[in-house]
C-alpha cells in the first residue's frame, strides 16, 4: 500500500509563508492526478488544491490566489507553496490520490498560523 510523508509545516505569522512538501513510498505518483488535504481541529478533511499529471491545477476558494500547487516528477515530489497565509489555514495537511483509493494517509504536516 503507498504511503505518503509529508513535511515543512511549522509555526507562521498572518501574511507570512511556508512550503509544504510530499513524496510517497512505494509508487512513482508522476502520472496520477495529486492532491493537498487539511483538516482543522473538529472540523471535516477537506482538498485544498490538485495537480494532474500535466501540470493542470485546482485550487478551492478558500485558498485561491495564495496557495500554489507544483510538482517535480522526476523527483516524486509534490509541493504547495502558502503564501498570505492566514489564522483560518491552521491544520494538518496530507497529501492524497484524488482518483485513486489505495494511498494510506500519512502523519500529516502541521501548519500554525497565528493570530
Amino acid at each position: 500500500q503507498v504511503q505518503f510523508v509529508e513535511s515543512g509545516g511549522g509555526l507562521a505569522q498572518p501574511g507570512g509563508s511556508l512550503r509544504l512538501s510530499c513524496t510517497a513510498s512505494g509508487s512513482i505518483f508522476s502520472l496520477y492526478t495529486m492532491g493537498w488535504y487539511r483538516q482543522a481541529a473538529g472540523k471535516q478533511r477537506e482538498l485544498v488544491a490538485s495537480i494532474m499529471s500535466g501540470g493542470a491545477t485546482n485550487y478551492a476558494d478558500f485558498v485561491k490566489g495564495r496557495f500554489t500547487i507544483s510538482r517535480d516528477n522526476a523527483e516524486n515530489m509534490l509541493y504547495l507553496q502558502m503564501n498570505s497565509l492566514k489564522p483560518e489555514d491552521t491544520a494538518v495537511y496530507y497529501c492524497n490520490y484524488v482518483y485513486r483509493d489505495d494511498g494510506s494517509w500519512g502523519q500529516g504536516t502541521q501548519v500554525t498560523v497565528s493570530s
